[in-house]
């Protein structure tokens, strides 16, 4: 009698192929699950995962620290609990009753984890940096996290600190790391050896009041000179000392002739890159950037190997389309570019392309605050940028929707995130009609919620009415023409952009284009963004987000991350004109499960409001309400400030609407809270991960009132592993 066969299952693959499959898998708790199939799954997964972030107590829980990832190359320190505590300092092991216990804990991490060669670690205090990196003498990346306040010590001394114990470091990331800009040039002119075999270093910190000056980029790029990758917050504003101007330019490419990363940005366009208020009504600043064109061309010529590019300034660099062609000529490899206060980027006469239109091989262009961009010049990025997947504009007041519009046309087949912000012409249903023709491409977008209607936009008074016909390719009918753009939809561009076998039919109105393919139009009745997986909203304070769907966000199938910041002065309202924000709006997204909701920067009265006002506490309620019709897994909230008192802290209706969320996973709340706030979390069932991040600078270090004490939070934990996970 035959007996059936087994049928061959995903375990029945040899160890090498199964290992290779197991590898691939990014997501970490995709990998998790595969680790509960069997013991030999549970022994691939572990023996190849390269990765890993800790979230526990090592100070508390020391004796769980896992001892199975054995493979393990990158290892995140950042995120331990209690969020912003020193890891290894004699204080940590004093309040533990026990004696110096930091040598052993830095002891077990390398013997659990003998393979790091790159490290993320919150350093409070320098203690950290003098006993960690010398655990892994193979070390070469370092990343180095602290909101809290720099230590009293001696410009240099910290870092020499690092440098002493990491002879093999090449890369250097201080992007979070509170520090000033004259701590690092002394220790790099110090430990030269370190400093010669560096080739990645990220300057580009938010907490820089003033940023580098030349003398200090001076340094730093002589001590370094083989640098690949070079991110630096400058100040470029000439009203003071020692700005960044053609010197070090021109210093940089002489000095680090490797580069092919090299992002410069001014101070302010970090601290608050939504402010205008040095800008006139046409979008230039008051003053001019000390940067010439001249200089621009010998530091692109100096820069061959260059493949990303970001020079975002405060002041105005006036006529760079010479410098952007040559640009284009002497970076063959450049992928992406970022310019802010750039003017003069695309000036097209007749239908010859200039400037940043140039540029064919550029894959993402972020413009800020480009004054004479107009709906023409843009014409021409779309027509000369052929590849671009990426587009960001900001700032960039002559631009309409219609000429948005056909730049979207123009890239219908490559463009898939999009960022418009701060267009005084293109409010949310502008934005949204403007990117129609991609609407069903598009996988990431941004938009600011300024509220405007179609209506308004249709009738708009005084708008230029374009009446070139798109249709016209070589060898096609005649059609009429603005002056100076007889060809500029009859090229060979048009053959490498449109599929020359389908008839593609577009209309003289640039304000309704549409495209019909094989004689079927969309109509643009069906408003569904079928690839839209990540959506960033800005709101001004007291405005709703209910208008949202009118705007044109009607069905997103798979929207799966919305990030929500809302920004303004609520002292200067009484009160919202609704009862709600109108979150539960979202839930017309079925799979939307993670959210940012960012009210960190809403400025208001953390204690008692004046007459006729709302503290912050009743501006949580209207901004959290109805946050528990959603099925979100994960959450990151930031509360809203109390600048006078530096007080980010969870209220107490904050902390009942979230507990609401029945669904949540992960909250990340990035702030402060009381105790008893934090005790209404454990109520949700399948909370798994909680944690207080106080990410801003400066982060308060002794806050009595708001619970901030390692007591307080271990008790919190301590209630939330208690509980039992279904799952």
């Amino acid at each position: 009698m035959a007996t059936s066969a087994r049928p061959t299952t995903l375990n029945d693959l040899p160890d090498v192929i199964l290992s290779n499959i197991i590898a691939a898998v990014s997501d970490v708790r995709s990998r998790n699950v595969a680790a509960l199939v069997c013991r030999k799954w549970l022994v691939l997964e572990r023996s190849t995962r390269t990765s890993l972030t800790l979230r526990g107590n090592t100070t508390r829980d020391i004796f769980m620290l896992p001892t199975c990832f054995r493979s393990v190359t990158h290892l995140d320190l950042s995120l331990l609990s209690p969020w912003g505590h020193p890891l290894l300092s004699p204080r940590a092991a004093a309040d533990n009753d026990g004696a110096d216990d930091s040598t052993l804990i830095a002891h077990l991490l390398r013997h659990a984890f003998p393979s790091v060669s790159s490290l993320t670690v919150y350093a409070r205090d320098p203690h950290a940096l003098q006993l960690l990196p010398i655990q892994w003498p193979q070390l070469k990346q370092i990343k180095l996290v602290r909101w809290h306040q720099r230590p009293q010590l001696a410009s240099g001394d910290e870092f020499s600190l690092l440098f002493q114990g990491c002879s093999q470091l090449a890369s250097l990331d201080l992007s979070t790391f509170y520090c000033w800009t004259e701590d690092l040039p002394p220790a790099l002119e110090s430990n030269p050896v370190v400093a010669s075999n560096m080739t990645v270093l990220n300057l580009l910190n938010a907490s820089f009041s003033e940023g580098f000056k030349t003398d200090e980029i001076r340094v730093i790029t002589k001590c370094c000179p083989y640098l690949k990758d070079f991110k630096v917050v400058c100040m470029f504003d000439p009203r003071y000392i020692g700005f960044v101007g053609d010197e070090a330019l021109v210093c940089i490419a002489k000095n680090c002739p490797k580069l092919s990363v090299l992002h410069l940005a001014d101070t302010s366009v970090l601290s608050n890159c939504r402010s205008e208020s040095d800008l006139d009504e046409e979008g230039f600043s008051i003053d001019d950037g000390k940067i010439s064109v001249s200089t621009l061309i010998e530091v692109f010529s100096g820069l061959p190997l260059l493949e990303e590019l970001v020079l975002d300034v405060s002041n105005n660099v006036r006529d760079t389309g010479p410098a952007l062609e040559v640009l284009n000529k002497k970076c063959p490899k450049l992928k992406l570019l970022k310019l802010g206060q750039f003017h003069g980027i695309s000036m097209p006469i007749e239908s010859k392309l200039d400037g940043v239109a140039l540029c064919q091989g550029l894959q993402s262009l972020s413009i800020r605050n480009v004054g004479d961009l107009d709906d023409m010049g843009l014409i021409a990025i779309g027509r000369g940028c052929t590849r671009l997947a990426k587009f960001e504009i900001q700032s960039c007041k002559k631009i309409t929707m219609r000429g948005m519009r056909t730049l979207a046309s123009l890239l219908r087949r490559s463009l898939v995130d999009v960022r418009i912000s701060c267009c005084k012409n293109l409010g949310a249903s502008s934005s949204l009609k403007a990117l129609e023709p991609i609407q069903e491409r598009i996988e990431r977008l941004h938009i600011d919620c300024v509220w405007d209607s179609v209506e308004e936009i249709e009738n708009l008074d005084g708008c230029v009415e374009y009446g070139f016909d798109l249709n016209k390719a070589n060898g096609g009918e005649a059609s009429s023409h603005p002056a100076g753009f007889g060809d500029a939809f009859g090229s060979a561009d048009d053959d490498l952009m449109f599929n020359r076998k389908k008839r593609c039919k577009y209309s003289y109105d640039l304000n309704s284009v549409y495209v019909e393919v094989n004689g079927h139009g969309n109509g643009f009745g069906e408003r569904t963004w079928d690839r839209l997986q990540y959506l960033s909203l800005w709101i001004a304070v007291g405005e709703l987000l209910t208008p949202l769907e009118a705007a044109g966000l009607q069905d997103c199938p798979n929207l799966e991350e919305i990030k929500i910041k809302v920004e303004g002065d609520c002292r200067l309202w009484s009160k919202p004109s609704e009862r709600a924000f109108g979150l539960s709006t979202l839930i017309r997204f079925p799979k939307l499960v993670k959210m940012h909701l960012d009210c960190g920067d809403i400025i208001g009265y953390a204690h008692t409001a004046p007459s006729g006002q709302m503290d912050l506490s009743q501006w949580e309620r209207f901004y959290l309400f109805g946050i528990g019709h959603l099925n979100l897994r994960e959450l990151d909230y930031w509360p809203p400030q109390d600048r006078d008192v530096n007080q980010r802290s969870l209220s107490l209706p904050a902390a009942g609407l979230l507990q609401e969320c029945l669904t949540l996973r992960k909250l990340f709340i990035h702030g402060t809270a009381h105790e008893h706030f934090m005790m209404f979390l454990p109520r949700i069932p399948n909370l798994r991960d909680v944690q207080l991040r106080e990410d801003y600078y400066p982060a308060p270090e002794n806050d009595m009132s708001t619970e901030m004490r390692a007591g307080s939070l271990s008790r919190f934990e301590a209630a939330l592993n208690r509980r039992q996970i279904c799952d």
